[in-house]
Order: C-alpha cells, then sequence, then structure tokens
C-alpha cells in the first residue's frame, strides 16, 4: 500500500515530508495559538512554488486560522505552527491573537466553537 502525499487525497497520510519541511522541527520559534488568524502581508515569496510555504502564503490571502492551515495542507498542527512561525519571522505573514491571556472560560469556549464552525464548512 502506498503512502498518499499530505493535501492529495489517499489511503494514509505520510508524515515524512511534512516534517521535513519543517526540518523535523515540531514548536515553533514563538507560540502561535491555534486559533489565531494568519494574514499573507505579501503576494510572493523567494522559494519554489511548490514550497509549502508558498501553500500557506495562498491560504492566507485572507485572514485563516492556523487550524485551518493545517486542515487544508493534511498536516499536523506542530507543522502548520512551524511553517507560519518561520514566515512570520521573515515578515510574510502577520498574525493576530485572538483571546488575551484574561479571557474567560466562556469567551474561550466561544471561540473554539467559532474555529470549529469554520473548519466544518470549508
Amino acid at each position: 500500500m502506498s503512502e498518499a502525499e499530505p493535501g492529495h487525497g489517499g489511503s494514509r497520510p505520510a508524515l515524512a515530508r511534512p516534517y521535513s519541511w519543517t526540518e523535523g522541527r515540531t514548536q515553533p520559534a514563538v507560540e502561535i495559538a491555534v486559533e489565531a488568524q494568519v494574514r499573507a502581508t505579501v503576494d510572493w515569496i523567494p522559494h519554489p512554488r511548490t514550497s509549502p510555504l508558498w501553500t500557506v502564503i495562498g491560504l492566507c490571502a485572507e485572514p485563516c486560522s492556523v487550524a485551518e492551515i493545517a486542515a487544508h495542507m493534511a498536516v499536523p498542527l506542530g507543522v502548520a505552527k512551524v511553517l507560519v512561525a518561520d514566515l512570520l519571522r521573515d515578515g510574510l505573514v502577520s498574525v493576530a491573537a485572538t483571546l488575551g491571556e484574561d479571557a474567560s472560560v466562556d469567551e474561550r469556549r466561544e471561540l473554539i466553537e467559532r474555529v470549529l464552525s469554520g473548519l466544518r464548512a470549508r
């Protein structure tokens, strides 16, 4: 049985390739919440168009959560966070936190419901 590449369908996703995109890193250089809204600040980046970084930039032409990026690319959240952190470091995306440290339980629950609703709608 062959393994499918992320984002290309198939029977089993291959995890080796997404982790090769991050050079094996599973933790981003900066903490990024899964619900954080990411927006591209550029239309072009100095990487091949086949690069996963190009994919992230394309997905983030309009604000997109880290969870949505992971879902669209069919990669683990850790991979999506590392890719976003790399783009953030290079000034190619902006990341807007959606909740502060002092957010209430109700605010957090509402946010989770909105993220889940957005993921289901795509």
